[in-house]
């Protein structure tokens, strides 16, 4: 009989296999970037098979949680990325530290709750509103922010276009949708209804953050003086709502507060 040739033969290096194409086509690129590596220490270090698979699993999952919360924070659309440990607390004369501190728990998008900022210009509704949305893509929640107007105007524009129902979810799926600036331009009619459709469909089934620079006895001037959609709005609202007033003077006027 022949003689087997590979009788006593060294095994051949898996990577000589093509172990890391076989990683790159299952998606796994932590993986064959770093098991050579991580090979390596776990001979060093004695670890067992399953350690080694572990450790493996662990950078493959950080990676891809990693790379998630960069796709929901780009998807998000902040126009800056604001966090709380950013929040000047000293510069409002009054507000709810406490009450603010404990949203970031998130416990209201589990809720399908709503958050209210109201206070002046230059007191960080914006900042809080933005910080909130980021804490919630940190934790994997999907979420929009959007300026009242923006949401108006693509919304119009859809409706003229006979793409009212499609643009609509865009503003029904994230679990957390933040409308900013909500009473610093006027809305008209149509507009006003728009915005109803919005706060309407997502009662009960998603959380919104609003901040707004006017006072709810307000309101009706914001939605084109009409009382009674004011008034369904702020029932669908604050229904389920907690409302932060902020008061004190605009932090962007301080250097002319201050001379």
């Amino acid at each position: 009989m022949g003689k087997n040739k590979n009788t006593g033969a060294k095994p051949t290096n898996p990577a000589e296999q093509g172990l890391p194409a076989h990683l790159e086509f299952l998606g796994l690129p932590f993986m064959r970037d770093h098991y050579d590596a991580l090979a390596n220490q776990a001979a060093q270090s004695g670890l067992s098979h399953v350690d080694y698979l572990a450790a493996l699993a662990d950078g493959e999952t950080a990676l891809r949680r990693q790379r998630s919360i960069k796709r929901r924070i780009k998807l998000a659309r902040f126009p800056v990325v604001k966090t709380l440990e950013q929040f000047r607390w000293s510069w409002p004369s009054s507000i709810n530290r406490a009450a603010v501190q404990n949203l970031f728990r998130l416990k209201f998008i589990d809720d399908k709750t709503n958050v209210i900022l109201l206070g002046g210009v230059g007191l960080g509704k914006t900042h809080l509103a933005t910080a909130l949305g980021y804490a919630a893509c940190l934790e994997s929640r999907s979420v929009l922010f959007t300026t009242a107007v923006d949401a108006v105007n693509t919304l119009s524009a859809a409706q003229a276009a006979n793409r009212l129902k499609s643009e609509l979810k865009r503003y029904l799926a994230p679990s957390l949708l933040c409308v900013d600036e909500l009473g610093f331009l006027p809305i008209d009619k149509r507009g006003s209804d728009l915005l109803f459709q919005i706060i309407s469909l997502r009662y009960e089934q998603g959380s919104l953050v609003i901040t707004s620079n006017r006072a709810y006895k307000d309101w009706p001037r914001i939605f084109n003086n009409d009382s009674t959609l004011t008034s369904a709005i702020l029932d669908r609202l604050l229904h389920h709502a907690e409302t932060i007033v902020i008061e004190g003077k605009s932090y962007r006027m301080k250097g002319e507060i201050e001379s």
